[in-house]
C-alpha cells in the first residue's frame, strides 16, 4: 500500500505517514509518544516494512492500547516467518489476557511456522501455556493437528488443559481421537465433569 506524505497534523488525530525514508526514525520516534493516535500511526506505517519487525515485536509487550496492538498484530501477520513466531511465543505466557489472545490469534495465522515449536509448547511446565497452546490448535489449518490434540488428551497431567484439547477435538470431529477420549475419565476420576463431557465429546464425533 502506497503511503501519501503529509504535514504533522494535531496530536488528537491520526498523521498520516509519509514515505519518505527519513520519516523512518520519525514513526520510530512516535512508538514512544503519549498520545495514541500518534502510535497507532505509526505501527501503521511500521507494519508496511519488513525490517521493522523486532522493533514493533518489542514495543507490542508494553504497548497498552488495544487500537496500537491490533495494528501491529495485523503487521505481523503479513510478516509471518521464523523471527515473528519467536517473538510472540512468549506471550503466551502474560498475564495480560487480551494480550495473551491476541498472540494466539496472531499464531493461528502462521501454521508452517509455529508447526515446528509445537511439542516444545506442550511440554511447557506453565500449564496456562500448554492451554494457550491448545487454543492455538483449536484454528490451526495443520494436518497434525488432531495427532497434538490426542496427544494431550492421552498425556498432560493438568485437568484444565486436557480439557481444552477434548473439546478442540469434539470441535474436529476426528473418529481416530475416540481412543485417547475414551481414556481421558480414567485419568482424572476424581473431576466428574470429565466423564460427562469425555462421553459428549464422543457422541458428537460419532454423530457427524
Amino acid at each position: 500500500m502506497a503511503l501519501v506524505k503529509s504535514s504533522r497534523p494535531s496530536a488528537d488525530s491520526d498523521p498520516t505517514p509519509g514515505a519518505s525514508g527519513d520519516d523512518r526514525q520519525s514513526w520510530i520516534a512516535d512508538l514512544a509518544s503519549d498520545v495514541t493516535g500518534r502510535r497507532r500511526a505509526a505501527a501503521r506505517a511500521l507494519a508496511e516494512l519488513p525490517d521493522a519487525v523486532p522493533l514493533l515485536l518489542a514495543h507490542l509487550a508494553k504497548e497498552e492500547a488495544l487500537s496500537v496492538r491490533s495494528i501491529i498484530l495485523t503487521g505481523l501477520i503479513l510478516h509471518k516467518s521464523p523471527m515473528v513466531v519467536a517473538g510472540l511465543m512468549p506471550l503466551l505466557a502474560c498475564e495480560d489476557a487480551n494480550l495473551r489472545c491476541g498472540a494466539v490469534e496472531a499464531l493461528q495465522e502462521m501454521p508452517d511456522e509455529v508447526a515446528p515449536h509445537v511439542e516444545r509448547l506442550l511440554d511447557d511446565p506453565d500449564s496456562d501455556v500448554r492451554i494457550a497452546t491448545v487454543m492455538i490448535l483449536s484454528s490451526l489449518p495443520h494436518p497434525r493437528v488432531p495427532v497434538w490434540l490426542q496427544r494431550v488428551v492421552a498425556t498432560d497431567p493438568h485437568v484444565n488443559v486436557a480439557a481444552a484439547a477434548l473439546d478442540a477435538l469434539a470441535e474436529l470431529g476426528d473418529l481416530d481421537a475416540i481412543d485417547a477420549i475414551e481414556s481421558l475419565p480414567g485419568r482424572f476420576p476424581d473431576v466428574s465433569y470429565i466423564a460427562f463431557a469425555a462421553d459428549v465429546a464422543i457422541k458428537r464425533i460419532r454423530g457427524r
